[in-house]
C-alpha cells in the first residue's frame, strides 16, 4: 500500500508527498513530531502535520535565514536562537569565525533529541560545541530575563500556532529589542507572501514601531507554502540591504549578490510593507 504525507497549508490548498517509511513518531508535551523518508525530499520532519524542514531544501531556508543577519553585522560576536530545534541555524551560526557565543533557547527537548537521533547528518553542532551553550526553556521567558546582550537574534520558530504563536507579538518584538546590543539586529521567518498576507502586515507595523530599519526579503524555498517565503529583519543600526561582510566559507545558496537580490521585491510582495 502506498504511503502519503499531506500537509494542509491553507483552507483550500494541500501539499502531498509520497513516503517511502515512518523513521520516528512521538507526541511531546507541547505537539506531535514526525520524522519520515520521503521519496522526493528525502527525510522530513513534520510538527503537528506541518512540515518543518527537509534534507532536500533544508540548507536554502537555514543559509538565508542566517547567513542575512549574520552577514549584515560587521562583527557579531554573541547570537541567540530561539527555536530551530533541527539545529540547522546553530551549525551556519557556527561557520563566522568571529561568533564566541550561541546562546540555543527552545522549548521542546523532545524535538531536539529526536533530531540530535534521527537527523545527526544535518548538524554535528547538536551534539557538542564549546560555543553553544542550549537551555531548554521558553522563548519568551528568556526575552525578558536577558537585557543588552545580543549582536543578533534569530527567531526560527514553528508557525504562529500552538508553541510559536506568541512569538508572533509586539510584545516579543519589544523584548527582543532589550535584548540587543545598541547596534543589534534580530530576525525572524514570517511565512507566505500568498497564504498568510495580513500576518506579514502585522508583523511589519509591529517591527517598524520599534526598529529604525524594518526590512522584508524572501528566499525560494521548495516545501514551504507556496514556495516563496518571507523573513523580517529588524534592525537598530545596519540596514540588512548593505552586507557589511562576505563569506569566506562554504555555501549552498547564499553569495553576496543573493543576499542583495532576496530585498528586491516583486510588486506584489512590497505591497505589503509599504
Amino acid at each position: 500500500m502506498e504511503l502519503w504525507v499531506t500537509e494542509q497549508q491553507n483552507e483550500n490548498v494541500n501539499f502531498t508527498c509520497r513516503v517511502k517509511n515512518t523513521i520516528y513518531s512521538g507526541k511531546t508535551d507541547f505537539q506531535e513530531i514526525a520524522v519520515l523518508e520521503t521519496e522526493y525530499f528525502g527525510k522530513m520532519m513534520i510538527l503537528d502535520g506541518v512540515i518543518q524542514t527537509t534534507t532536500f531544501d533544508e540548507y536554502i531556508y537555514h543559509e538565508m535565514i542566517v547567513h542575512v543577519p549574520m552577514l549584515t553585522h560587521p562583527e557579531p560576536k554573541r547570537v541567540l536562537v530561539i527555536g530551530g530545534g533541527d539545529g540547522g541555524s546553530v551549525r551556519e551560526i557556527s561557520k563566522h569565525s568571529c561568533v564566541t557565543k550561541i546562546n540555543w533557547v527552545d522549548i521542546d527537548a523532545k524535538v531536539i533529541e529526536a533530531c540530535k537521533t534521527y537527523l545527526p547528518e544535518w548538524n554535528p553542532m547538536i551534539k557538542d560545541s564549546e560555543i553553544v551553550e542550549l537551555k531548554i526553556e521558553d522563548g519568551l521567558k528568556h526575552m525578558k530575563e536577558v537585557k543588552n546582550q545580543y549582536d543578533v537574534i534569530i527567531v526560527d520558530c514553528s508557525d504562529p500556532v500552538g508553541p510559536g504563536e506568541m512569538l508572533f507579538t509586539y510584545e516579543f518584538y519589544k523584548d527582543i529589542h532589550g535584548a540587543l546590543k545598541e547596534d543589534g539586529l534580530f530576525v525572524q521567518q514570517t511565512e507566505s507572501p500568498f497564504y498568510h498576507r495580513d500576518l506579514i502586515k502585522r508583523i511589519h507595523k509591529d517591527v517598524s514601531a520599534i526598529y529604525p530599519i524594518t526590512r522584508l526579503y524572501t528566499a525560494n524555498i521548495p516545501t514551504y507554502p507556496s514556495g516563496l517565503h518571507c523573513f523580517t529583519i529588524g534592525s537598530k543600526k545596519y540596514d540588512p540591504m548593505i552586507p557589511a561582510r562576505t563569506p569566506d566559507f562554504e555555501t549552498r545558496c547564499y553569495t553576496t549578490e543573493t543576499h542583495r537580490a532576496a530585498f528586491v521585491l516583486p510588486k506584489y510582495v512590497a505591497e505589503l510593507v509599504k
